[in-house]
């Protein structure tokens, strides 16, 4: 009888143990596709910055090159284009707080990181 109940002992354990090891392989697989998720979405985001960055910097040139046509002049149009941009400079660092960012940041991330921890706290 003893026997008996130590190879349910001893059968028991060696389940737990396999539910154990399924579990944390459960956990690396689901850690794995997380940082794939975000590796990918790294590297988007980088290369839509990127893009959007050139874009931005052709498109001041271009706008740059047009007033200095316009005024018949070789540096007015950078210089208003400047300028703009320093009313834009001041403007972010003395008009803004920076709750308005923070509001920002909290809408963005609710809809993702927080939306997976609620669900998962539901289960």
């Amino acid at each position: 009888m003893a026997t008996e109940d130590k190879s349910k002992t001893d059968s028991i354990i060696a389940n737990l143990i396999g539910y154990v090891d399924t579990r944390i392989d459960l956990i690396k697989l689901d850690l794995q596709t997380k940082l794939k998720g975000i590796f990918v979405s790294t590297i988007h985001g980088v290369l839509l910055g990127l893009v959007a960055l050139m874009v931005l910097l052709f498109l001041n040139v271009f706008l740059a090159l047009l007033l200095n046509e316009w005024l018949d002049s070789r540096y007015w149009g950078f210089g208003i284009i400047t300028l703009f941009y320093l009313i834009l400079l001041i403007i972010l660092l003395v008009g803004l707080d920076k709750k308005v960012f923070q509001g920002m940041a909290d809408k963005a991330f609710r809809n993702t990181i927080y939306k997976t921890d609620e669900s998962n706290q539901t289960i």
